[in-house]
């Protein structure tokens, strides 16, 4: 009985070529899925931010100072812009005190809410997430105790601490109790600002503990138990593990916390009425509107580009980018058609690796 002999087909080199998407009917069906969403979100997103950037640059109704009459406007260039930015008023510089002249103030105070803000409630957000990440009786109870302040809606939140901050609230009498003389929590320029930060961390810190207690719960306990038999102490197992593998959902939750604070208005709004030099932009715009729509869509598109410039940044270069996206067409070429080191030592030569790779070893 004759042995028979069998051979492996030869490859030909070349590799059977992939799909590169969806084809015709899954696209138009894919198209036509997404199509309402894309035309609600037009409708209530593009739309009012393409015509705020058209009114942005036309002029505000009002009196010729050449005629004295009335007239409705017209094409104003960048006029609305340079009145902003280099704190122009016609030919000349705004007075101090015009919503002109307050522009940078705004500015400075709503990126000094947002630093403060967000890194103070950072820290408590990890804080509060770890607590609530814990197994041990009535974890429920503290996880829904921390969640209340974020339920509260944000008026009523700044009008409860209005009455905690007033002269002769709860604030004050606590700090006569260790000796401080009473604050004047809404009109004093620093009190004011701390008086914000406070009424703002009170209520947002669990939203971000929240995102972050998200992200620690899809971390395994596999991981922190054998970094307890290695040793590690718990600063080495929160610096090491913790913080590496909760970092995409501790940015996410940054993003939207500074995203959001960025654009403050009702919290001071109510809190301070911007006494004490707590006007942020969003308040400076609603103060233009009613004075000239057109110079506060230009307000309005400048923190608008603001807000998309921090959010660039954060995704670009913060890792708050969630979505994975695989890797270009040029990039996977090339990673296919580089030779492996079995390839490489039949083409030099070996005859080892030659036999291992004719034989399929």
């Amino acid at each position: 009985m004759s042995a028979a002999t069998t051979t492996a087909p030869q490859s030909s080199g070349t590799k059977p070529k992939k799909s590169k998407g969806l084809n015709a009917g899954q696209g138009r069906q894919g198209l036509l899925l997404v199509a309402p969403t894309i035309a609600f979100l037009t409708l209530i997103i593009i739309y009012p931010l393409v015509k705020a950037i058209q009114l942005s640059f036309g002029k505000d109704q009002g009196l010729d100072p050449a005629t004295g009459l009335f007239v409705e406007g017209g094409n104003a260039g960048l006029s609305n812009y340079t009145h902003w930015l280099l704190q122009k008023c016609g030919e000349v510089d705004c007075p101090p005190g015009t919503l002109g002249a307050q522009f940078y103030d705004a500015l400075w105070v709503t990126l000094f809410f947002t630093v403060v803000s967000v890194v103070i409630e950072v820290i408590l957000g990890m804080w509060f997430a770890m607590i609530m990440n814990r197994d041990f009786k009535g974890r429920g109870l503290v996880r829904a105790a921390i969640l209340v302040p974020w339920a509260i809606p944000t008026a009523v939140t700044a009008k409860l601490w209005f009455f905690i901050f007033a002269y002769d609230g709860i604030a004050n009498r606590l700090l006569c109790f260790v000796g401080v003389n009473p604050q004047l929590w809404t009109s004093d320029p620093w009190a004011a600002k701390f008086a914000i930060i406070i009424a703002d961390v009170w209520k947002t810190t669990p939203f971000m503990a929240l995102l972050i207690l998200a992200g620690l719960q899809l971390i395994p306990g596999d991981v922190y138990e054998a970094a307890q038999i290695d040793g590690a102490t718990k600063w080495q197992t929160f610096v090491r593990i913790t913080l590496p593998l909760v970092k995409v959902p501790l940015m996410v939750a940054v993003l939207f916390r500074t995203l959001d604070v960025l654009r403050i208005y009702d919290l001071p709004a109510i809190l301070t009425q911007g006494a004490g030099g707590t006007t942020s932009l969003s308040m400076l715009v609603i103060k233009q509107k009613n004075e000239g729509f057109h110079s506060a869509s230009a307000l309005s598109t400048i923190v608008f580009l603001l807000i998309a410039f921090t959010a660039f940044l954060f995704i670009k270069f913060g890792g708050a980018d969630v979505i994975q996206r695989p890797p270009s067409s040029k990039k996977a070429k090339a990673k296919d058609d580089t030779p492996t080191r079995k390839d490489k030592d039949a083409q030099t030569g070996n005859p080892v690796a030659a036999n291992a790779t004719s034989t399929g070893a």
